[in-house]
This record gives structure tokens, C-alpha cells and sequence, in this order.
């Protein structure tokens, strides 16, 4: 070899090593995070004192859900299909392996976290998400595994919603646990807006299951032919809030209306709570939704709460059990459209008053969990999505 051709071939060697490790730099850089900055703080004002605002973390990719860990830490799902860890100091991990494969499109994606009530000796986990299907089709699905420091073990899928459908908007999806051993999964309807209607189909539906994925004996309408026996209620459109109710088992689930009409529900076995042949909403073309469209009608379940004019709800969690907290007895929804967090404060189940927190930041709020020492976290859904703590007012 000639020592020029011997320099070029040099040449070469160091120009393909240079590429391949920039290769692996961009590659680390899309899935790692950097070490957590210097939190930043924001003192808001709100009707009941000072509410002091925390950035705990930033740089999450449109962030879903999030579920504290006893550890102090916290599991986030990011809406592309991305489950990490993140530090009580704000260091945020690369992607915990093993996620099953997401339908990321759209509304569509790795959507609720939440923790197995014998999260402490299990470790299991549950996560819902759009799952794909055939010729472009998804449905939501849920499920459970075992959280590994680095990947997750013993996945298995407990519920698929069928039919799946082609369309990339209303999954839900929500999940909360009774202390009865059931898990409840809220869905869409994936804009298949009469599918709510339909008993033959789970969408629209509002479904428990035992946590293995099993059928409970009791659900309403175990038996019969014509009906999924995992359903709980039906007639539902777009649900994205859902919360146990603590004090009393109660379950509450919040849904998004069409143009106006963004309700809670106390859902009930086996009722009909009317989309869309109730609703208090108009298309998003002006019109009505059908021609039989009205508020109310005898033998569907009206609203128990609504907003006339949507502010998007996303998650819910239930403040109660800190007598000393003027946030005690409270419900708190996120939401995406009026960038707040919604405070209702509650006297047993009656809804009193409405207080809007995070105004002054004009972030969409996608989740929001509360700790067991009264603090609240929140999840902005941004493309530079951001973990919050919040801490209530002094007490009196």
C-alpha cells in the first residue's frame, strides 16, 4: 500500500468512527436525560393564601400520567410510548424497557400509570394505552407488569377494547382500584359516537374488571347475550378523569364534552349516562349533535356536575384526610384547554365551590395525584412537558 492510499484509508477509518459516534450521541441523547437542573419556584397567589409552585422536573415529551412511588420518586408515561423513572431530585431516566407496543398517533399513545395496591410486596404496575390492530386500527388496552430498575417483567395484557377502529382520538383512559379488588378502565368512544349506545361494543364504556383481567361475577350485565359482561355504565364519550372517592368508595369519573358540556359522573351498574342523545354540548360545527338532542330525557342519567363552556378535563385525584389543610375535602381536576388546575371544594358528595389554581402559568394541565403528606403533583402536557409539586396555603 502506498502511503497515500495508506493516509486516505486512515482518513476514512477516522471520518466513519467520528460518524458512528456522533450516531450514538444523538442516539443516547434521544432517550437519556440530563441531570436535573436547579429546581425553579413560582409563589402564587389563590383565595385561600399562598400556593407555592415547584418545577420538580422538565423536558418531558407530552407527559400523560404520573404515579408516586414510595420511594419519593415517580413513574411518568410520555404519550410517544415512554415510560421513565424520575428522582425526587428531578433526575429523570432513560425509557424503562418493555413497554408493549403503543398505537402513538393522534390522541393515541401510552397514556395512565398507577401503582397495584400491593405495589409494596408485587411491584406490579398497571399502564393503559392505544394498542394497535390491523390495517391501521387501535383500541385502548390495559396492562400490568412488574417494575424492574430498568425494564419492566411478566407483562401481560389484561383488557383490549373491541372492536378496535381506525381513527386517532378518543382513547381515554384512565384506571382507578376499589378496595373490593376490582380495577375500573375508563375509554372513548373513538368518535363512533352511537357505539357508546351499544352494548355489543366497549366503546364508550366505563369497564371493571378483577385485576387479573377476569370478569366479576357481579358486573351488571353478566349473562346475557347481548351485552359485554365486562362493562360497568355505558354512554359515555371521551373519559380522562377517574378517582376512587376515599372517604366513602365512590367512584367519579369526568368526561369531555363535544363544544361545551364537560360533565362528572358517580357512574352506577348498568346505567346509561346518554352520549349522545343527552348532552349539554353542540357539535364543533355549531349544530346540534342529533336532532333528538336535548339536556335530559327520561331514562338516561343526567350529569351530576357540568361545565357549559369545556375546560377539557384531564386527571382527578381526591384531597382528604389532612384536617389541618384548607385544601381538605377537596377534588382536584386537571385541565388542558383553560391551562388550570380545578379545585372543587366538597362538603360530603355536594360540589360547593370551584376555585381555579395555576392560572397565572397557562399550562394544560394533563394529570395531577396527591400525597400522602398533602402535597399535590401536577403534569403539564407540553412538548417540554413539566412535573409541579404544589404546596396548599398555611392552615388557620
Amino acid at each position: 500500500m502506498t502511503p497515500m492510499l495508506h493516509r486516505s484509508v486512515l482518513s476514512l477509518a477516522l471520518l466513519l468512527s467520528l460518524a458512528a459516534c456522533q450516531r450514538n450521541q444523538e442516539a443516547e441523547a434521544a432517550t437519556a436525560k440530563a441531570a436535573p437542573a436547579q429546581q425553579a419556584t413560582h409563589q402564587l397567589n389563590s383565595e385561600l393564601g399562598e400556593v407555592r409552585v415547584t418545577e420538580i422536573a422538565s423536558g418531558l415529551e407530552h407527559p400523560w400520567a404520573v404515579a408516586l412511588l414510595p420511594d419519593g420518586g415517580f413513574l411518568v408515561t410520555e404519550r410517544a410510548g415512554r415510560l421513565r423513572r424520575i428522582g425526587a431530585d428531578g433526575a429523570i431516566s432513560a425509557p424503562i424497557a418493555g413497554v408493549p407496543a403503543v398505537w402513538a398517533e393522534g390522541q393515541g399513545g401510552l397514556l395512565d400509570v398507577v401503582l397495584s395496591p400491593d405495589f409494596a410486596s408485587s411491584q406490579r404496575i398497571y399502564l393503559s394505552y392505544a394498542e394497535p390492530g390491523d390495517d391501521g386500527s387501535a383500541g385502548t388496552a390495559v396492562a400490568s407488569a412488574t417494575l424492574g430498575d430498568a425494564a419492566l417483567a411478566d407483562v401481560k395484557v389484561i383488557y383490549q377494547q373491541q372492536p378496535k377502529l381506525v381513527g386517532p382520538n378518543h382513547f381515554g383512559s384512565r384506571l382507578a382500584f376499589d378496595k373490593q379488588g376490582h380495577i375500573f378502565i375508563t375509554q372513548g368512544e373513538r368518535q363512533q359516537r352511537m357505539a357508546s349506545q351499544e352494548l355489543d361494543k366497549l366503546q364508550g364504556k366505563l369497564v371493571r374488571l378483577n385485576l387479573d383481567g377476569s370478569v366479576p361475577e357481579d358486573n351488571p350485565f353478566v349473562g346475557r347475550q347481548d351485552a359485554r359482561p365486562e362493562i360497568w355504565s355505558y354512554g359515555h364519550r371521551n373519559m380522562q378523569s377517574l378517582a376512587v372517592d376515599p372517604r366513602t368508595g365512590t367512584v367519579w369519573e369526568a368526561e369531555h364534552g363535544p363544544r361545551g358540556g364537560d360533565e362528572i359522573n358517580l357512574p352506577q351498574p348498568g346505567k346509561n349516562y346518554g352520549w349522545p342523545l343527552i348532552t349539554h354540548g353542540i357539535d364543533y360545527s355549531g349544530l346540534k349533535i342529533s336532532e333528538a338532542e336535548g339536556k335530559e330525557k327520561p331514562g338516561l342519567e343526567s350529569p351530576y356536575h357540568v361545565w357549559e363552556k369545556s375546560p377539557a378535563l384531564s386527571g382527578m385525584a381526591f384531597y382528604t384526610g389532612h384536617a389541618g389543610s384548607p385544601w381538605n375535602d377537596s377534588l382536584f381536576l386537571g385541565a388542558l384547554a383553560d391551562g388550570s388546575l380545578i379545585r372543587l371544594s366538597l362538603d360530603g358528595d355536594k360540589i360547593v365551590k370551584e376555585e381555579r389554581l395555576l392560572k397565572q402559568l397557562d399550562w394544560r394541565i394533563r394529570d395531577v395525584r396527591v400525597s400522602g403528606d398533602g402535597k399535590v403533583y401536577v403534569l403539564t402536557d407540553e412538548s417540554e412537558g413539566k412535573l409541579l409539586r404544589l404546596e396548599p396555603p398555611a392552615g388557620k
